[in-house]
Parts: structure tokens; sequence; C-alpha cells
């Protein structure tokens, strides 16, 4: 099958309505399904063929979701590249994947001119804007082309549909291929996973399209049993977030960890009203669970954790409305997923019992891009190795654990960071906790925190430690505590705990 497809489909089942509010402007589904294949037409006109390679280089706005059925309908695949990446970063993933054409924005330009030195392949830069730029392609001139395509390349299942680069936290970026068999397959697990739960019908998308967790929820989107609206904004910006939720009655959220602590903290948060909104969807990182419950208080609705990754396409676990809520679970095994623990020989673990999280489905990713030695490593065993450390209870709850490359043995003692983050989490002063391993001669290594604090509070490294030490055992407790301004954080805002570790090593 061809994820293009699905628009298609879904036109035939119900009609034109209103899919998309970007920008308080409308967008039906037809405008979208008819813009995407008038682009289409543009990019086959350029030369785009079967297995071309097309970046998407934009922060979320209508021409991202005109552009990906587009690049589908012609059998290319996507390159989805988050804007916020620098410059050599994005010249990289356009070299190794050997990308013909790039989408982008005129501010991000100063990004493409680097990208256009190193790789000889990338023939093309569309624009999205109407200011014309030297050497570069309008966006709408493509869009308004008289001959849009009608007839669907038809790619083959395994065929890929997406390049994903990981954020290269382990080594340098790799590039996730999904087929579209596998982005389908996460789409229908989702719906499965959900059931007949009625979540209303509007939802606020935050999370970069660029990203597997945007993706994924833009493709369920497409196999989903209702006519919801969206409304896009162009990034996570906080007060747009209570302006939009209170505006349109938004019902469903999904965002990761840092975008709802900042929500918890915004002082102006009193002001919108979030009683409309049901389910906050919470992924991509864990969520404190102290600071779950002290967000559900303030603002209704209820928090579903999810679990997954990129590899995955990106779904794993979800909690489901069914299942008793288990505090620190990140629910069962999606419908379509098959979910098992691990020893460091690939032996399965029983019940309660730490090791790596292993998973199988159809939504798991067809390798990496050009790394078959890291494929196989990752794929071995027809299981996807996830490198998280978890477990699972006897009823088939997930509870992770932590990253294995995070974990901290002082003395012979296994110490899992996330048991003291959620600590320091309870103490009223903490806005945001990450705790790392430091070297050292006599123990190997000691436990080392980094927090930021909430607005206007006040707490010294004493204090904090105390409060470790009066809810740990005493080994587990950090020897130090630093205090930032901000936390190193990725681009979709997880904490990169590999800065914080060189920021470690380079402290006395």
């Amino acid at each position: 099958m061809n994820l293009a497809e699905l628009a298609g489909r879904k036109i035939r089942e119900f009609g034109e309505y209103v899919t998309l509010i970007f920008e308080d402007n409308e967008y039906t589904n037809v405008q979208m399904h008819e813009q995407s294949k008038r682009f289409a037409g543009g990019l086959k006109r350029l030369g785009i063929k079967p297995d071309d390679k097309v970046m998407v280089l934009m922060p979320n706005c209508p021409e991202v979701l005109i552009s990906y059925p587009a690049i589908w309908r012609l059998g290319a695949i996507i390159v989805p590249v988050l804007f916020l990446l620098e410059a050599h970063e994005v010249s990289y993933i356009a070299a190794d994947s050997e990308a013909a054409a790039i989408i982008t924005s005129p501010e991000f330009l100063y990004k493409v001119q680097e990208a256009r030195r190193n790789a000889p392949s990338l023939r093309h830069v569309i624009i999205v804007g109407d200011e014309q730029h030297p050497d570069t392609i309008l966006f709408n001139r493509l869009v308004e082309e008289p001959e849009p395509v009608n007839s669907i390349y038809p790619t083959k299942d395994d065929d890929v549909a997406a390049l994903l680069y990981t954020s290269g936290t382990t080594g340098r970026p790799k590039g996730v291929m999904l087929a579209h068999k596998n982005l389908h397959a996460q789409a229908i697990n989702t719906k499965n996973t959900a059931g007949d739960a009625d979540r209303g019908d509007v939802s606020l998308v935050v999370l970069p399209l660029s990203h597997s967790y945007g993706l994924g929820l833009l493709v369920s989107g497409y196999v989903s049993d209702r006519t919801g609206r969206a409304v896009l904004l162009r990034w996570f910006n906080l007060e747009e977030v209570f302006r939009a939720i209170e505006k349109y009655k938004v019902a469903n959220m999904a965002g990761v960890p840092t975008m709802f602590i900042y929500m918890l903290h915004y002082p102006e948060a009193d002001k919108y009203d979030t009683t409309s909104v049901q389910t906050w969807l919470v992924g991509a990182a864990p969520m404190p669970l102290e600071k779950l419950r002290e967000f559900e208080q303030k603002f209704g609705g209820v928090m579903h954790v999810a679990y997954g990754l990129t590899e995955a396409a990106p779904g794993v676990a979800a909690q489901r409305d069914s299942d008793p809520r288990k505090p620190g679970s990140v629910g069962t095994a999606m419908a379509g997923v098959e979910v098992k623990i691990f020893d460091e020989n690939d032996g399965e673990l029983p019940p309660n019992s730490v090791g790596e999280i292993v998973c199988r489905g159809d939504n798991i990713m067809l390798g990496y891009y050009k790394m078959p030695e890291d494929t196989e490593k990752t794929l071995r065993g027809g299981w996807l190795h996830t490198g998280d450390m978890g477990y699972l209870d006897e009823d088939g709850h997930l509870f992770i654990v932590e990253r294995k490359k995070d974990l901290i043995i002082r003395g012979g003692f296994n110490i899992y960071p996330k048991d003291v983050e959620d600590v320091l989490y309870l103490h009223p002063a903490v806005a945001e906790a990450a705790v790392v391993g430091k070297a050292d001669e006599t123990m190997g290594e000691e436990v080392m925190a980094y927090v930021t604090l909430k607005p206007g509070a006040v707490a010294k490294a004493e204090e904090l430690i105390a409060h470790c030490q009066s809810r740990l055992a005493k080994y587990k407790c950090p020897r130090r505590v630093e205090f930032l301004d901000a936390m190193p954080k990725t681009p979709i805002g997880k904490i990169q705990k590999k800065e914080l570790r060189k920021l470690a090593a380079q402290q006395g």
C-alpha cells in the first residue's frame, strides 16, 4: 500500500469537512488533498521520482501536511528534519540521505547553504512564502501546477516511506527507515488501542510533525473513524497553547513532559479555561509521577502516559481507559505490539525482573539506513532491542526504569537515576531534575544531580541531598547537587544527559 491513499479514502467515507485550523484559518480535507495532488505535479515536473529523498525542514504549518502525501504519491521518501537542528546537522542528513530536494522556509536558508555544498545530490531548494530567493523555487508556484498527479505510485508494503534521523545521543545520527506498512500499522495499533473511547473531536497539535511522535499522530488521523479537527501550532508557545485550548475547546493534546511542566509553572495559566480537555497524552520521555498528579489537579482531564521510540514508528505501550491506573506504569503493550523483557543474553525474564525492553510487530522499522551492522545488532532475533531498561508486572503493565547507558554503578550497586529524580521532584522547589553518574576513583561512579528551580523558589544543595536521604537508601542519594538556569535539551524537549555527563566530567 501507499500512505497517500489514506486521505482519499477518508474523503470518500466522510465527504468534505474542516480538518485543520492554523493561525485561525480553516482548511478542509478536500482543499488539502487537492493542493497535495497539484504539489505532487510540481515535484514531478522537477524530476522527483520513486525512491528519491525529499527533506522537509519547516516548523508546523499546512505546507508540511500538503508535502508529505505529495511526496508519497510519487513513490518518493520523506526525510523530516527538525528545524531547530544546527546547520552542520542539516548538512549531515542531506549528505547521508542523498536527498534530491529540500522544502524549507526563508529563515532557514542559511542552514541549507552548507547542505548544498556538502550534498551534491541536492538539486532543488523549495521555499514556502511569496519572496523569491536566488536558486530556489517557490512552493506556491508548484502548488499552482496545472496538472495534478491523480494516480498514486504502487509502492510495496516494505518500501520506505520516511527516513527519520535519531538525535544522535549515542553517536552520530542514524537514519531510521520506516516503511509504508510500519506507519500504517502504527496508526491501526493506535486506533485499536483506543477502542471506542470518545475523546472529543478537537486536538491540539504542538509536537513537531518532523518528529516520529508527531508523524505517528498525523498518520493516525488518516485512519480514525471520526472527522476530527486539528488545531496546529507552528511551535510550542505557552500563551498560544492556552489561548487555543480555550478558544477552540480542545479535547486532546499530546506532548512531551517538558511541555507539560512548563504549562504547570506558567504564571498566566489561571487566566485560561482548560476544562474542555479530556485527555493529555504524554510520551517521548518519562513524566515524573508527582508532576503528573499536580498537572491533573490543576488543569483537569486525565493524563495518559505512553512509551515508544522512533524505531517503533513510534508506539510500543500506552495506558488504556479500561486498565487500572498503576503509578509509574506506561500502560500495557499497544494492540499489534508484543513486548518482553530480556536479560543480557537475550533470555526472557519473568515478571517484575528488570532487563532490556524488546518488542516486535508490523510497526517496527526496516532498519538503519546504510548501517547493516547496527541494524543487525538492534533487530537481532527478530526483536527490536530498545536500549531501555524496565520490567513487566504480573498483569503485563510496563514500567520504565532507565536507559542502559544512564545506569549508574556505584561501588558495585546499580542505581537507576529515575528513582532519584522521582524523589527530587517531590521537593516543592524543584521544577526539573536530572541525575547522572560522575567518575570516581574509589566508588567507580558517584551520583550527581542537576536541578532547575521553580520561578521564585529557593533551595540549597544540602537541603535537596537531605530530602533524598529521608526517602532513599543512602547509597542512592546524590553526593552533589548543581543548580542550572535551564537543562540542555534536544529540539523536542528531552533532557540531554549526554551533555550533563560532559558537564559533570568538567566539574571538579
